[in-house]
């Protein structure tokens, strides 16, 4: 897997703490992180589909 680096602002880093860990929907923040972009590449997909962007193949 590809490593990158992002700079996040602290009230983002500390709002996605709340759900990360034992007791949070994510094992680490790069869990969650990635089902992030995950969700957020399906909305664009599903934006591009509406407009005529995207093939029906991909």
């Amino acid at each position: 897997m590809a490593k990158i680096s992002v700079e996040i602002p602290e009230e983002l880093i500390d709002d996605l703490d709340d759900h990360v860990g034992e007791d949070g929907k994510f094992v680490n923040r790069s869990d969650a992180i990635r089902s992030s972009i995950r969700k957020n590449l399906d909305v664009l997909d599903e934006i591009d589909k509406r407009h005529g962007r995207l093939d029906e193949d991909e």
